[in-house]
């Protein structure tokens, strides 16, 4: 089984790509970026551009059946190391009780210069 979702992002027609895709019992979130309903950038500070992204990815997982529970690994793009408590505390409100896999780095950059965060997120569903 194989099944898309999309979202508001004005790349994924663009470069090709789905917000989500599943595979069986796996959801793979992409890169997630702090894009509001109207497809612009949401623009703020890095824990609210994080809690954005993480609405935006948590939608997907559960457009495709799973939920923020199902999570298991999350990899956060900073553009600045100062973000990081700022980041983990959003990350935190989310998955507290979940404990994914976590991957938190910083980048040169990312494709918006307003963007202070990207994440990707991935789900396992169970049998």
């Amino acid at each position: 089984m194989r099944a898309r979702h999309a979202s508001a992002s004005p790349y994924e027609a663009t470069i090709g790509f789905s917000r989500a895709v599943r595979v069986g019992r796996r959801i793979l979130v992409s890169g997630t970026a702090p894009i509001a309903a109207d497809g612009t950038t949401l623009e703020g500070d890095a824990y609210a551009q994080t809690r954005r992204c993480l609405d935006i990815a948590l939608e997907a997982v559960a457009a495709l059946g799973g939920s923020a529970r199902d999570v298991v690994r999350t990899r956060m793009y900073l553009v600045d190391a100062a973000d990081q408590d700022a980041v983990g505390r959003a990350h935190g409100e989310r998955f507290r009780d979940v404990r994914p896999a976590a991957t938190m780095v910083v980048v040169a950059a990312l494709l918006d210069p307003r963007w202070r965060i990207e994440l990707e997120v991935e789900a396992e569903l169970d049998a």
